[in-house]
């Protein structure tokens, strides 16, 4: 069992947290505000999954998700250095500026990503970027697709990346499904992939997919 602790409540955060829960993880949610664990209570999170601030949680985990908006999450978690120093930071974001609709528009950090900005400014922690090329549902259910998704990891540690890899098998990913593209700098390949996600949910709406490989 691991201690895995997710920073942020929302709708990504509380769909890892079921999932690895039920795979047997001990699972804590950061919050930002308290009234997050409210709503993610109501939403029908398990009994069984802890809440705390996000200082707390990343704390006393042994790896951290950051499932929080990716145009804030380089301040962020910043501010966790000590918090986070000699472990796994599993990034799930996508550092864009919303589009007047609200969906993605611009990448923050053209020429560059916010995995690379995080492992740069984090450097006592190994940064594995994963999960961002999908729709959060998929994340947690990629056997639900008519076709085997893709999931892509970036990072400069390889022992890393095989935890991670690890946990995917726990969210059930295959491991053929799973794409190593190499060091941190590889991410902004796949963050770059996100200009392609508004154009998709504009004209089919919210429907499960993720940005895959066919061979």
């Amino acid at each position: 069992m691991t201690t895995i602790g997710i920073l942020g409540a929302g709708r990504v955060g509380g769909n890892l947290a079921r999932k690895l829960a039920a795979a047997g993880h001990d699972v804590t949610l950061g919050y930002l505000q308290p009234s997050e664990e409210t709503a993610a209570r109501e939403a029908g999170i398990d009994a069984s999954i802890r809440f705390a601030d996000q200082s707390t949680t990343a704390r006393t985990a042994d790896i951290v998700i950051n499932a929080t908006p990716g145009d804030t999450a380089l301040e962020r978690l910043s501010e966790f250095r000590a918090e986070l120093a000699d472990k796994i930071l599993i990034d799930v974001s996508n550092a864009t500026h919303d589009a007047a609709d609200g969906l993605p528009g611009e990448q923050c950090y053209p020429g560059s990503s916010l995995a690379e900005q995080l492992q740069q400014a984090l450097p006592a922690t190994q940064v594995v970027k994963t999960l961002n090329t999908m729709l959060f549902m998929v994340m947690t259910a990629p056997d639900s697709l008519s076709t085997p998704p893709t999931v892509y990891l970036s990072g400069n540690d390889e022992h890393a990346k095989k935890v991670v890899a690890g946990l995917l098998a726990d969210l059930g990913w295959q491991p053929d499904w799973i794409e190593d593209l190499g060091d941190i700098a590889t991410a902004r390949a796949t963050e770059a992939l996100i200009l392609l996600v508004p154009h998709v949910l504009r004209r089919h709406g919210f429907q499960p997919f993720a940005v895959s490989l066919a061979r």
